[in-house]
């Protein structure tokens, strides 16, 4: 396990991570408890649960958690769904690619809370001006990892395929799509991260609901336990959904461990 490149243990790779949570919470909570910081600027992990569950406890917090979680998702998803065929004809046409991939090279390079100003004026303060800086957090890096992805799958794949007579279509949904498949998957997984990033910028500006919204509001009325425990809801969705999607991959692509 602890030798280079050593094969997988599962067990003890959950015994490890594990590990890793209550050193950071013994650390914390040995900061906090010596006084180290003031408790207005870190409070305790146990003042933070405590703060954490009172906002479970409150049904109006879990319905701004399912709206935060659906907003995500709808975004994320609008984004792969064109993400992931333009980037496949980025890299299987090259006039495709030349023609798109300088220009979303320049606008993925653009910070997304400078885009607020415009998406508001554009779009309004209702759910579309936060749909779309998701979404423009999000597409702009998936299709060129969705490209790269795709650039790697071994020229002698599609020779075959062209040896046996299948076409462009055919190749790209038969051969380059089914090759690529492994790796596209974890570009979703991390893009999916990106993308819950990016929630706050679009829910601190006009919105009246949301984890984010909760968060600025808590930060506006210096309740720091709150505010760590809407960062810690958003850790919490975003582990549970990253583990979630690498047992899925695991499991569909047995034959890359």
């Amino acid at each position: 396990m602890f030798a280079f490149r050593a094969a997988p243990q599962a067990d003890l790779e959950l015994w490890l991570g594990i590990a890793a949570f209550i050193f950071v919470l013994a650390v914390w909570q040995l900061v906090a408890g010596l006084g180290l910081v003031h408790p207005q600027f870190l409070p305790s992990p146990l003042a933070v649960v405590s703060a954490w569950l009172a906002l479970v406890e409150n049904a109006g917090y879990l319905t701004d958690v399912g709206i935060s979680i659906a907003r995500v998702w709808v975004a994320f998803l609008a984004a792969a769904l064109l993400a992931v065929p333009l980037g496949v004809l980025m890299s299987g046409y090259r006039a495709v690619g030349a023609f798109s991939e300088p220009l979303i090279d320049f606008i993925r390079y653009l910070p997304v809370p400078a885009l607020v100003p415009l998406t508001l004026i554009w779009l309004g303060i209702g759910e579309g001006s936060k749909m779309a800086l998701l979404w423009i957090g999000t597409f702009f890096q998936l299709v060129l990892l969705v490209a790269d992805d795709a650039r790697r799958v071994p020229k002698e794949f599609i020779e075959t395929g062209r040896t046996l007579g299948a076409g462009d279509l055919a190749l790209m949904k038969d051969v380059l799509l089914r090759a690529m498949l492994p790796n596209m998957v974890d570009s979703l997984r991390i893009t999916l991260g990106w993308c819950w990033t990016y929630l706050l910028v679009a829910e601190i500006v006009a919105s009246s609901s949301g984890i984010g919204y909760e968060l600025w509001t808590a930060r506006r009325y210096g309740k720091t336990p709150e505010v760590f425990a809407g960062i810690l809801t958003i850790g919490v969705i975003g582990l549970v959904s990253d583990q979630a999607i690498r047992l899925l991959h695991r499991r569909a692509f047995r034959y890359l461990v």
